[in-house]
């Protein structure tokens, strides 16, 4: 998927910016023409729109797509048709980028349209699984069944994209309070306090010199301290959006301590619970390998599923390459290999991604213990040391004034 931003005006009149993903322009370009926009400007996103996430659309969670399956799977049961199903859900769905995807997909199916051609229109906002399920369901007559299987898949990918992030995101918030704390007292605190000690002839400690000559530093330089961290955000951003960049983030992403586990428990959940969904629909294995590699997040993961796709589809048992490429766990070649010659995959595949869910938010909580009393040991550490500057040279005039 390519990143492509465009200017439209709206059918009612407005100009609109934004950024969306698609297989190419012309796909993009049949998206945004999808709901009656006229088209100004459509062309790839540059690197700089790519690295700030410049978006204008609001974002589909897998929460939302989790709720528009149960609502549409529910209201279908209840005997309403496809098409009136379609236009209930797009006057009650909230988020904006979803509830236009549906009203689009309403418009296509009352021409005649199948449910899943109307829906891949919509590629950028439906996941491709979601359309092979419902083209699978179709093509069964259990249309409720595949949108039931997917709100679960939704939920799981939700709960699991929400452990990865709490991991992520408490030790940067513990890290950027630290780093904020440093920055006021070296800034504002310490200034104060070394004012009172300018006029003294005495000799300061070298622990207190060393505090004044930081904090120097700080009040003179803290605007281009500013533009380097700026710099360098944007900078990485940027690098991590290119081949090589992503290569480097992935490979670091899974040896990383702490973080390195959970990315890949996380991943073997992702192909357990997908790869199991898929199976289960019908949808072939050289298909299912297909789209759960190109669900993965991480480029490693990507790569050896689309390697197992094309040594599965010279008859070699997934198993096999899964273990060569070294990076799925021993538990997950030794149940696949199992579910395969048991000719029960599905159910292995089941019992591997809710082993690894659940291995997920345990790991999560346990790092986050590690990681909270450790950062703080730093920050005592880094406030003793202020302290301790601070108050040597108070002891000294107190001692020279007794």
């Amino acid at each position: 998927m390519a990143q492509f931003a465009y200017r439209v005006l709206t059918p009612a009149g407005k100009e609109k910016k934004g950024t969306l993903e698609a297989k190419s322009r012309d796909a993009a370009m049949n998206m945004l023409k999808a709901d009656k926009n006229v088209v100004i400007q459509c062309e790839e996103a540059s690197a700089l729109q790519k690295g700030l996430g410049f978006s204008f659309g609001k974002k589909i969670k897998p929460r939302d797509l989790s709720v528009f399956c149960h609502q549409f799977e529910s209201i279908n049961k209840a005997g309403v048709s496809v098409v009136d199903s379609f236009e209930m859900l797009g006057t009650q769905t909230e988020n904006s980028a979803l509830q236009g995807a549906i009203k689009a997909v309403h418009t296509d199916i009352s021409k005649g349209d199948s449910l899943a051609v109307a829906m891949r229109k919509k590629s950028g906002v439906f996941p491709e699984m979601l359309v092979n399920m419902v083209e699978a369901g179709e093509a069964s007559g259990s249309l409720d069944t595949a949108f039931n299987r997917m709100a679960t898949q939704f939920e799981k990918d939700a709960a699991l994209q929400a452990a990865v992030k709490k991991a992520i995101t408490y030790p940067i918030i513990l890290i950027v309070v630290m780093v904020g704390v440093i920055f006021a007292v070296m800034t504002f605190v310490v200034p104060t306090f070394m004012g009172m000690f300018a006029d003294l002839d005495a000799e300061m400690p070298p622990v207190t010199m060393a505090i004044i000559k930081m904090s120097d530093f700080f009040v003179a330089w803290w605007w281009l301290m500013l533009i380097v961290i700026a710099g360098l955000f944007i900078g990485l951003k940027s690098f991590s959006s290119t081949d090589s960049g992503k290569e480097i983030t992935s490979s670091m992403a899974i040896k990383l301590p702490g973080l390195g586990p959970v990315k890949t428990k996380s991943a073997c959940a992702r192909l357990g619970r997908t790869l199991c969904t898929l199976l289960a629909a019908g949808v072939s294995m050289v298909d299912a390998i297909d789209i759960t590699g190109r669900s993965m997040e991480n480029l490693l993961y990507k790569r050896a599923l689309r390697e197992a796709k094309e040594q599965v589809m010279r008859g070699v048992p997934l198993s096999r390459p899964l273990k060569s490429c070294g990076l799925f766990p021993p538990m997950v070649v030794h149940m696949v290999s199992i579910g395969e010659e048991t000719g029960n995959i599905e159910t292995m595949l089941e019992n591997v991604a809710d082993y690894y869910e659940e291995d997920v938010q345990l790991a999560t909580e346990q790092m986050m213990t590690i990681m909270e009393p450790a950062i703080i040991v730093v920050m005592a550490v880094i406030v003793g040391f202020l302290v301790i500057g601070i108050m040597q040279p108070m002891l000294t005039l107190y001692d020279s004034l007794s």
